[in-house]
Protein backbone atom coordinates (compact mmCIF):
# COMPACT_ATOMS: atom_id res chain seq x y z
CA UNK A 1 0.00 0.00 0.00
CA UNK A 2 1.28 3.47 -0.89
CA UNK A 3 -0.16 6.88 -0.13
CA UNK A 4 0.63 9.87 -2.31
CA UNK A 5 0.01 13.28 -0.78
CA UNK A 6 -0.27 16.34 -3.00
CA UNK A 7 -1.76 19.81 -3.18
CA UNK A 8 0.58 21.77 -0.95
CA UNK A 9 2.03 25.10 -1.92
CA UNK A 10 2.55 28.72 -1.00
CA UNK A 11 -0.53 30.75 -0.11
CA UNK A 12 -1.20 34.07 1.56
CA UNK A 13 -2.83 34.26 4.96
CA UNK A 14 -6.58 33.96 4.61
CA UNK A 15 -6.26 31.79 1.52
CA UNK A 16 -7.29 28.23 0.83
CA UNK A 17 -5.73 24.97 -0.31
CA UNK A 18 -6.97 21.44 -0.87
CA UNK A 19 -4.69 18.55 -0.07
CA UNK A 20 -5.21 15.12 -1.58
CA UNK A 21 -3.99 11.72 -0.44
CA UNK A 22 -4.36 9.04 -3.10
CA UNK A 23 -3.98 5.40 -2.17
CA UNK A 24 -2.78 2.53 -4.34
CA UNK A 25 -5.26 0.24 -2.60
CA UNK A 26 -8.98 0.59 -2.14
CA UNK A 27 -9.76 2.88 0.79
CA UNK A 28 -13.19 1.36 1.16
CA UNK A 29 -11.42 -1.36 3.15
CA UNK A 30 -9.33 1.12 5.12
CA UNK A 31 -10.15 2.04 8.66
CA UNK A 32 -9.26 5.38 10.16
CA UNK A 33 -7.55 7.85 7.85
CA UNK A 34 -5.93 11.04 9.04
CA UNK A 35 -3.87 14.11 8.28
CA UNK A 36 -0.91 15.09 10.42
CA UNK A 37 1.47 18.03 10.16
CA UNK A 38 4.94 18.82 11.34
CA UNK A 39 6.45 22.27 11.53
CA UNK A 40 10.24 22.73 11.89
CA UNK A 41 11.35 22.01 15.44
CA UNK A 42 7.96 20.69 16.44
CA UNK A 43 6.64 17.16 16.88
CA UNK A 44 4.23 15.74 14.35
CA UNK A 45 0.65 16.54 15.37
CA UNK A 46 -2.74 15.18 14.41
CA UNK A 47 -4.77 17.67 12.38
CA UNK A 48 -7.89 15.71 11.47
CA UNK A 49 -9.13 12.15 11.23
CA UNK A 50 -12.03 10.39 9.57
CA UNK A 51 -13.44 6.93 10.17
CA UNK A 52 -14.62 4.49 7.52
CA UNK A 53 -18.17 5.66 8.22
CA UNK A 54 -17.27 9.31 7.75
CA UNK A 55 -17.06 10.49 11.34
CA UNK A 56 -14.56 13.35 11.45
CA UNK A 57 -12.60 14.89 14.28
CA UNK A 58 -10.34 17.93 14.29
CA UNK A 59 -7.62 19.52 16.33
CA UNK A 60 -8.91 22.59 18.12
CA UNK A 61 -6.51 24.78 16.16
CA UNK A 62 -8.18 23.93 12.83
CA UNK A 63 -11.83 23.46 13.75
CA UNK A 64 -14.22 25.42 11.54
CA UNK A 65 -11.40 26.09 9.05
CA UNK A 66 -10.42 22.62 7.80
CA UNK A 67 -12.62 19.84 6.44
CA UNK A 68 -11.51 16.25 6.03
CA UNK A 69 -13.28 13.90 3.63
CA UNK A 70 -12.73 10.66 1.78
CA UNK A 71 -13.96 9.52 -1.64
CA UNK A 72 -13.92 5.75 -1.82
CA UNK A 73 -14.62 5.78 -5.56
CA UNK A 74 -11.36 7.68 -6.13
CA UNK A 75 -9.36 6.00 -3.35
CA UNK A 76 -8.56 9.50 -2.15
CA UNK A 77 -8.76 11.42 1.09
CA UNK A 78 -8.90 15.21 1.12
CA UNK A 79 -8.20 18.09 3.46
CA UNK A 80 -9.89 21.34 2.53
CA UNK A 81 -8.12 24.17 4.30
CA UNK A 82 -9.48 27.70 4.44
CA UNK A 83 -8.72 30.89 6.36
CA UNK A 84 -5.13 29.73 6.46
CA UNK A 85 -2.79 31.27 9.01
CA UNK A 86 1.01 31.49 9.07
CA UNK A 87 0.98 29.01 11.96
CA UNK A 88 -0.52 26.42 9.62
CA UNK A 89 2.82 26.30 7.82
CA UNK A 90 4.13 22.73 7.99
CA UNK A 91 4.68 19.54 6.07
CA UNK A 92 1.37 17.71 5.93
CA UNK A 93 1.28 13.92 5.99
CA UNK A 94 -1.54 11.50 5.41
CA UNK A 95 -1.92 8.23 7.27
CA UNK A 96 -4.24 5.31 6.88
CA UNK A 97 -4.92 2.01 8.55
CA UNK A 98 -5.51 -1.26 6.74
CA UNK A 99 -6.03 -4.20 9.07
CA UNK A 100 -3.30 -4.08 11.69
CA UNK A 101 -0.97 -1.94 9.57
CA UNK A 102 -0.51 1.83 9.41
CA UNK A 103 0.76 3.55 6.30
CA UNK A 104 2.12 7.07 5.77
CA UNK A 105 2.31 9.29 2.73
CA UNK A 106 5.48 11.19 1.90
CA UNK A 107 4.29 14.66 2.95
CA UNK A 108 3.42 17.84 1.12
CA UNK A 109 4.66 21.30 2.13
CA UNK A 110 2.16 24.03 3.00
CA UNK A 111 3.55 27.52 3.48
CA UNK A 112 1.31 30.39 4.54
CA UNK A 113 2.77 33.87 4.19
CA UNK A 114 1.64 36.78 6.35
Amino acid sequence: VQLQASGGGLVQAGGSLRLSCEATSSISSAGMMAWYRQAPGNPRELVASITSTGFAQYADSVKARFTISRDNSKNTMYLEMSSLKPEDTAVYYCKARWGEGYYWGQGTQVTVSS
